[in-house]
């Protein structure tokens, strides 16, 4: 039998993934992407070989250790695991996984946990950006029981409060890689963004769908994904991205009027695949995107008043929440301070094993 390597399964947010110390890996990179890409099951649609689930949003891995950046407790470095072709991917975020990494980091005694709440700051290396976390620890032990519930998860669990120090610009360089608030390509008005995640806004009346239809419909809809394919890829060299093609990134966000009492509707492409719901940083991208004037999404959104604006992104299983602090003037909003709720659980405890 092969050497089995120690593992957790957690569901983080609405994902799900395999978290790893860092020290269990090999320390060469295409050794551990070997480990990766067997233990997952990929590449295989089914990846019946492995833990994988056979989605992106269940093909995904943490690779957690404790940090040597001053301030920050945790480094966690984030791997998408695709499914169906060989490549392990290490050029974006994943804020769902990261709700799980203070739990994990605390079951595995990589930092001592308080009592009722411990606070865990974490790095993800794939781009710097630092978020600080609470984790609910009464008499200093995990709990995952709560009642806090989020949209795509089946009911309730101990709610993980996020906040996001310093994700702008996480990827491409800045908030907006061109500057500016609108863009044309390929013929459509779209904001170019990365509050956390680069993601390409736009209204979904500009490629001829309501943004009211369900994930399935627009996942089948050949015409469409062509299209934005061809925006993705032209937008992408604008946002700093190179050879998009082969890479998860940009994602795209279709936006259009709330539809459920919320800021704005979205359907988020993850970027060939129209999501069941959202993604944290993409949300936290489309939130920023409803505040700046002139974008699609700002004409589009009812962004609440005030200094501290809870912004509801509608999707298509329910709604996610960013908080935003917006400073600066009306006519040049600072987005100051971004976060959002989520939560996290333990699955399974125990070995995985490579293919030998």
């Amino acid at each position: 039998m092969a050497t089995g390597i120690r593992c957790m399964l957690m569901r983080g947010g609405t994902s799900k993934g395999a978290y790893f110390l860092k020290d269990d890996l090999p320390s060469d990179p295409a050794a551990r992407d070997a480990v990766l890409l067997s233990v997952m099951g990929s590449p295989d649609p089914r990846q019946i070989d492995g833990v994988g689930g056979a989605h992106p949003l269940t093909s995904k891995v943490a690779i957690v250790s404790r940090s040597e950046e001053p301030g920050v407790d945790i480094d966690f470095l984030f791997a998408q695991v695709l499914v169906d072709r060989p490549r392990v991917d290490y050029n974006q975020n994943c804020g769902n996984i990261l709700a799980g990494i203070g739990p994990f980091a605390i079951e595995r005694g990589l930092i001592a946990a308080a009592d009722p709440v411990t606070t865990v700051t974490v790095r993800t290396v794939n781009t710097g950006t630092v978020a600080e976390m609470r984790v609910a620890t009464p008499g200093g032990r995990v709990t995952y029981a709560g009642d806090a519930a989020i949209d795509g998860v089946p009911g309730t669990a101990s709610p993980i409060p996020i906040d996001f120090l310093d994700a702008e610009g996480s990827v491409c360089g800045a908030l907006l890689p061109t500057g500016r608030a609108v863009d044309v390509v390929e013929g459509v008005e779209v904001t170019l963004i990365d509050n956390g995640m680069p993601v390409i806004v736009l209204a979904a009346e500009s490629v001829g769908v309501t943004g009211a239809e369900p994930h399935a419909v627009l996942n089948a809809d050949a015409a469409l994904k062509a299209r934005l394919e061809a925006i993705r890829l032209a937008a992408a060299p604008l946002m700093n991205i190179a050879d998009a093609g082969s890479k998860n990134i940009p994602k795209l966000a279709l936006v259009s009027p709330p539809r459920e009492g919320g800021a704005i509707n979205t359907r988020s492409f993850i970027p060939h695949e129209c999501h069941a719901a959202i993604g944290v940083f993409a949300a936290v991208s489309v939130a920023t995107a409803c505040v700046l004037p002139g974008s699609p999404a700002h004409r589009l959104a009812k962004v609440p008043p005030g200094r501290e604006k809870l912004m509801s992104c509608e999707h298509p299983t329910g709604e996610f929440t960013v908080r935003l602090t917006v400073g600066g003037t009306e006519e040049a909003p600072v987005v100051e301070r971004a976060g959002l709720l989520r939560t996290a659980r333990a699955l399974f405890d125990g070995v995985v094993f490579p293919r030998g």
